[in-house]
């Protein structure tokens, strides 16, 4: 395959009806060469109308897309007889002979079948979209750009954020006889929460899983398998925002990373107490901060496009982006919604059903929260504690075994440590009532 004479800002469009692949080929183009006019389109008649206006310099599609396939959309476009060609990439779940000879006649650019090999595309791109001169290269900030308008603006794209695993270690450790086993991958992975979002949102993707919602990592590693389980992983670590380089963004995306280890040990060591769904409760508590590590990313990306940044700022923006930037990423992803109800309740709950697991994570928040100097007594008369009947020996216990820390109502003198105790007549009381004619707590 040769180099393609392009403009100078190419259009390339995806024709793509799975969410996630859509995802992993726009990264890929925008990895390979950035500055790229990019349009994305969810089923063959947009492809078609969009090309009806104007002609890309690179189609992305899938064989499978509805209302007008793929196939149809390359016969179109070689109907057009463009010297030179079109270069048009189908991508196909169907990888049988009599499905590959059916394109052949058609000329595609290549001809690849799903799980996608990302390593080999790219280089395809590479090849036809002549790479950048600086690989993932960030556009330069328009003049007069704010910290604000950038944050904003990548609000609703961005889907990178800092790893916190080696990833090509860890896919070494995982290999058996030259296999990825997904027990040891999940081992490995387990403690990065980009990687574990991306993997079940991968999972839960059309073209991947049609059953019973992915939602905890070794699910996810399941239903994809362990060749591609580790092809996207690999994906990920190439994204320009995947290694920190600012000492400031590096010592932030740890603390995050820290909270998260935190909340995820406190729900799942509660949930197995309460005999609940451990691994579940487990991932939501990972991906509390999964909106705050990708607004670092984001802040990472604004200053290897030019900006200047202060701790001042970066406290601001996560104060004011990360929940916006967690939203958007949760609902983009299409994570299950079931799984983003626990991730919520980290910081509130506000159904009407206090599910046990909606508790425990509201609770297990709370303690990843707790200060050194700060005691679980406090916990005791919050609904969650009261409602999962949860005693400060509990707590305490349960504390010091997670990050051995003593709580502070240990260490007081027996004369002045005070506990208060919830008179049982208040537990149910008002709007804290177990009335299951309006709130119910469900196993």
């Amino acid at each position: 395959m040769t180099a393609v004479d392009l403009p100078a800002v190419p259009r390339v469009l995806i024709a793509e009806s799975d969410p996630w692949v859509r995802e992993t080929l726009s990264e890929l183009l925008l990895s390979v060469r950035a500055d790229i006019d990019l349009e994305i389109c969810t089923d063959g008649k947009q492809a078609a109308e969009w090309m009806k206006k104007q002609l890309p310099d690179l189609v992305i599609a899938a064989r499978e897309l509805p209302v007008i396939d793929g196939l149809s959309l390359l016969r179109g476009v070689r109907g057009l007889q463009r010297k030179p060609v079109i270069p048009f990439i189908l991508i196909s779940n169907r990888s049988d002979s009599a499905s590959v000879r059916e394109a052949v006649p058609l000329a595609p650019t290549a001809y690849l079948t799903k799980p996608l090999n990302t390593e080999g595309l790219r280089q395809r791109l590479e090849r036809l979209l002549l790479v950048c001169p600086i690989p993932n290269a960030v556009p330069a900030l328009i003049p007069g750009a704010t910290l604000a308008s950038f944050l904003e603006q990548r609000r609703d794209t961005t889907d990178g954020a800092p790893l916190f695993v080696d990833v090509a270690t860890a896919i070494k450790l995982s290999k058996v006889a030259a296999r990825v086993d997904t027990t040891l991958l999940a081992q490995e992975l387990r403690s990065d929460p980009h990687i574990t979002a991306v993997l079940i949102a991968a999972a839960n993707s059309a073209a991947q899983h049609l059953g019973t919602p992915v939602q905890t990592l070794p699910a996810a590693l399941a239903v994809l398998g362990g060749a591609q389980s580790a092809d996207i992983v690999c994906g990920l670590e190439k994204k320009r925002t995947s290694v920190l380089t600012s000492d400031a963004l590096l010592a932030k995306a740890h603390e995050l990373w820290a909270l998260s280890q935190r909340t995820a040990e406190y729900g799942r060591t509660l949930a197995r107490m309460l005999e609940l769904d451990a691994e579940r409760c487990f991932c939501a508590g990972l991906l509390q901060t999964l909106g705050d590590l990708a607004v670092v990313g984001c802040l990472q990306e604004w200053l290897q496009a030019g900006g200047t940044l202060d701790d001042e700022q970066i406290e601001h923006a996560l104060t004011q982006y990360s929940a916006a930037f967690g939203s958007a990423l949760r609902t983009r992803w299409r994570l299950p919604l079931e799984l983003r109800e626990l991730i919520a309740a980290v910081y509130q709950y506000n159904t009407g059903v206090y599910t046990r697991e909606v508790l425990v994570m509201n609770l297990a928040g709370q303690m990843a929260r707790l200060g050194n100097d700060d005691s679980v007594t406090a916990l005791l008369k919050t609904k969650p504690a009261r409602l999962l009947k949860m005693n400060v020996a509990d707590l305490q216990r349960l504390r010091k075994k997670l990050t051995d820390v003593t709580d502070p109502s240990l260490l007081a003198p027996p004369d002045v440590l005070l506990v208060e105790v919830v008179p049982e007549e208040n537990v149910d009381e008002g709007a804290d009532s177990l009335d299951l004619a309006s709130r119910t707590i469900t196993r």
